[in-house]
C-alpha cells in the first residue's frame, strides 16, 4: 500500500465517522422513531403506526393545546397522548364538552361518537406540567389515571406518520 491509498482510506474512514456522528446527534437531539402501541389514540393514530417525533420543537417553542406528544411514563414506558390542559389552566369535561378555564373548547380532532365521562381537575395545572388525554377516551391511560405530565418527561411532538405507507401524513 502506498501513501495515496492510505490517504484515500483515511479520508473515506473520516467521512463515515462524521456521518455516524451526525446520525447519532440527529436521533439524540432532533428526531426519533416511535411506534403506537394500543388503541388509545384511535382513530387518528392506530396501533402499530410508525411515527417520527420532533425532539427539537419544545426546546424552541412552548407546548400547545392539541399537540400530540410522546412522553416517558413509569421510567420504562412511552405513551402518546394529546395535550388538553396547559400550565395555569383548569380543565373540566361536562356533558361531553371540554371546558378550559370555564370556557368551552371545540375538540375538532375527535369523532362525533366519542363519549368522555365527566371530569373536573380540581386544581390549577402547575408550571411545567400538562394535562393529556387519548383521542379514544374510553380506552386510554392518560392524565385521568396518571396525573399531570412533567415537561421534562416529554420526548417530542408527533410530526409524521410514516407507516403504514398508505397512511403517510403530517400529523396535526
Amino acid at each position: 500500500m502506498d501513501y495515496r491509498e492510505i490517504k484515500e482510506f483515511l479520508i473515506d474512514s473520516i467521512k463515515y465517522v462524521i456521518l455516524i456522528i451526525v446520525l447519532i446527534a440527529f436521533v439524540m437531539y432532533i428526531a426519533t422513531l416511535q411506534q403506537v402501541i394500543g388503541p388509545s389514540m384511535s382513530p387518528n393514530l392506530k396501533a402499530n403506526d410508525l411515527l417520527i417525533l420532533n425532539k427539537l420543537v419544545y426546546r424552541l417553542k412552548d407546548v400547545k393545546r392539541g399537540d400530540i406528544i410522546s412522553f416517558e411514563y413509569d421510567d420504562t414506558k412511552y405513551l402518546i397522548k394529546r395535550v388538553i390542559g396547559l400550565p395555569g389552566e383548569t380543565v373540566m369535561i361536562k356533558d361531553n364538552k371540554l371546558y378550559i378555564n370555564n370556557k368551552i373548547y371545540d375538540e375538532y380532532y375527535l369523532n362525533d361518537d366519542v363519549v368522555t365521562e365527566d371530569i373536573e381537575v380540581t386544581e390549577v395545572i402547575p408550571d411545567n406540567m400538562y394535562y393529556v388525554l387519548g383521542d379514544n377516551r374510553g380506552n386510554s391511560k392518560d392524565s385521568r389515571e396518571i396525573g399531570f405530565i412533567k415537561k421534562e418527561d416529554i420526548i417530542g411532538k408527533v410530526f409524521l406518520r410514516i407507516w403504514p405507507i398508505t397512511g403517510f401524513k403530517i400529523v396535526k
